[in-house]
């Protein structure tokens, strides 16, 4: 862009470079009266100012592909509009088709409106058909509905076979059970006496760990005692007491006579080897076990009943772990009767089957609980704000007379599976009564009052009872948690798989399952025998 004066002064020409020369975009001419000096100052000033917006706008013109007219009127019919601040009309079009949005939100669809598959499929009736905006909003609205309902169907159906998955035994584990049930019966080593009669005294020894596992699941137990003595720092100092029913005896016995943990001690007794458990001493238990009602809720059709249109798929996942067969079972109910079980033991750790000890756990022994019974950790503060938000409302029916006269909604929950017991101070209470009493009063209430298996009547039982321990000694929620915290992962002492994603199943987290495939002998001849492989 160039300004030109005529050699006379009387005008000023301002022309732009093209390809086919120059073009004169402006010539001022001044009057033929004489011009002072400070007149053409002021005007050259002023054009100056005015020449890089002129520039910019020739450019503007280039660029949208209008060189190619020559005249100033053409880029005045270009640029007139946005210089007087006109816009397209988009923003119209889009405010236009909200209005009709908001008109077909609560609409009803057209009965004969045939929704298409695809958005491809869309798109080509739309341009087959010609559609108007609001039989095209409806269109979009019944595909949404469509596709809503369709994804909220498969996440329950989801959550239904994860049930079964998690309820059933897994085939490897079954196979692993039945050999060594067999190896037991033709195998002499299998049979010997667990632990060796020299070593009887430290079943009862209290300057020893014990630790108390009641499973029957096999697999499980040789993981849990597995990682407890490799953790341990003076893994002599173990005693494990393997608790499990009659059909698991055999090879639970077998498998620790075959694979003994040495320098640990461990005992495996079958709850029919327990004097004292007798159905006398538990009839609420039998009552559990044995009423049409209970086993009809825990091993009848779990959707029966269910209006899913009420519930979202986090509510009916609750409801169905809620559900789990393992509630009414005796093994499950064990702990509450560990000071009977074992009255010559003072201090014991109890463990749920589905847990990895990481950590030398003997400190555990010298915490003071200050005169308490349950040594355990807090789920109602934490970093993980689904695991660890637990509070009494989570696992009570506050609107049930009986629990709303007695309880407090926002009373802190703690964790069953990692606890420090001390069995001196729980014999001096009445917690096994008062457990007892509120699991009848459940039954009473057709289990209105809570649903979830063991641990709400003992949280009522142990209240006044449980001392909080640090909650790095035991991390929950691997088994429904995706999102867990690998770093934390790896500095929990104890990391506890509840929930129904169990490691040793199919359902379980792929980059969790390694913290617990690592304690398992895959070398083991029953363990290949059985195809139970390392993923």
């Amino acid at each position: 862009m160039q300004l030109h004066f005529s050699p006379s002064m009387r005008s000023i020409t301002i022309s732009s470079t093209t390809n086919n020369g120059f073009i004169d975009l402006m010539k001022i001419k001044v009057a033929a009266r004489h011009i002072s000096y400070r007149t053409l100052f002021h005007t050259i000033l002023i054009l100056a100012f005015l020449l890089p917006f002129v520039f910019i706008l020739t450019a503007l013109v280039t660029l949208e592909g209008v060189n190619k007219c020559s005249s100033f009127d053409c880029l005045g019919r270009r640029l007139g509009p946005r210089l007087l601040g006109r816009v397209d009309d988009s923003g119209r079009l889009v405010r236009d088709f909200y209005k009709i949005l908001n008109e077909v939100k609560t609409g009803e669809l057209p009965a004969d409106l045939k929704l298409p598959d695809s958005f491809d499929q869309l798109v080509s009736d739309m341009n087959n058909n010609q559609y108007d905006a609001k039989t095209f909003a409806f269109m979009l609205r019944g595909m949404m509905e469509k596709f809503e309902r369709e994804i909220r169907e498969s996440k329950f159906a989801e959550l239904m076979n994860k049930h079964f998955a998690a309820s059933s035994i897994p085939k490897g584990i079954h196979c692993l059970s039945l050999r060594l049930t067999d190896e037991y019966s033709s195998n002499a080593h299998a049979r010997k006496q667990l632990p060796p009669p020299e070593l009887l005294p430290l079943l009862s020894d209290n300057t020893y760990h014990h630790f108390i596992l009641s499973t029957d699941n096999i697999l499980a137990a040789s993981v849990v005692v597995n990682s407890a003595v490799q953790s341990s720092l003076k893994p002599e100092k173990i005693v494990f007491h393997v608790i499990t029913d009659k059909k698991t005896y055999a090879g639970m016995h077998s498998w620790f006579a075959l694979n003994p943990p040495s320098p640990a001690v461990v005992e495996i007794k079958g709850i029919h080897q327990f004097d004292w458990l007798t159905r006398e001493n538990v009839p609420v238990l039998e009552a559990v076990e044995n009423q049409n009602g209970i086993r009809n809720y825990y091993h009848g059709n779990h959707i029966a009943g269910t209006n899913l249109s009420d519930t979202n798929p986090r509510k009916f996942a609750s409801k169905l772990q809620a559900r789990s067969p393992k509630y009414i079972s005796l093994l499950n109910h064990l702990r509450i009767y560990l000071p009977e079980l074992f009255p010559n033991l003072d201090k014991v750790v109890f463990l749920d089957d589905d847990v990895v000890i990481q950590r030398d756990l003997s400190p555990l022994w010298e915490i003071d609980l200050e005169g308490k019974v349950n040594g355990a950790v807090e789920t109602c503060r934490g970093e993980d704000e689904w695991v660890m938000s637990k509070h009494f409302r989570n696992y009570f029916n506050f609107s049930h007379p009986l629990i709303s006269n007695h309880l407090d909604p926002d009373e802190c929950a703690w964790a069953y599976g990692m606890n420090i017991f001390d069995l001196g101070a729980w014999r001096q209470t009445n917690i096994r009564e008062t457990y007892h009493s509120w699991l009848k009063e459940n039954l009473r209430s057709n289990l209105t009052m809570w649903k979830l298996g063991t641990l709400p009547p003992a949280l009522i039982a142990f209240r006044g009872h449980v001392h909080p321990i640090d909650p790095s000694w035991h991390m929950l929620g691997l088994g429904y948690q995706n999102n867990t915290n690998f770093e934390s992962v790896k500095k929990a002492a104890v990391i506890h798989y509840n929930g129904q994603s169990k490691p040793w199943l199919p359902i379980g987290f792929e980059h969790l399952r390694p913290f617990w495939t690592k304690y398992v002998n895959y070398s083991n001849d029953f363990v290949r025998n059985c195809h139970i492989l390392e993923s």
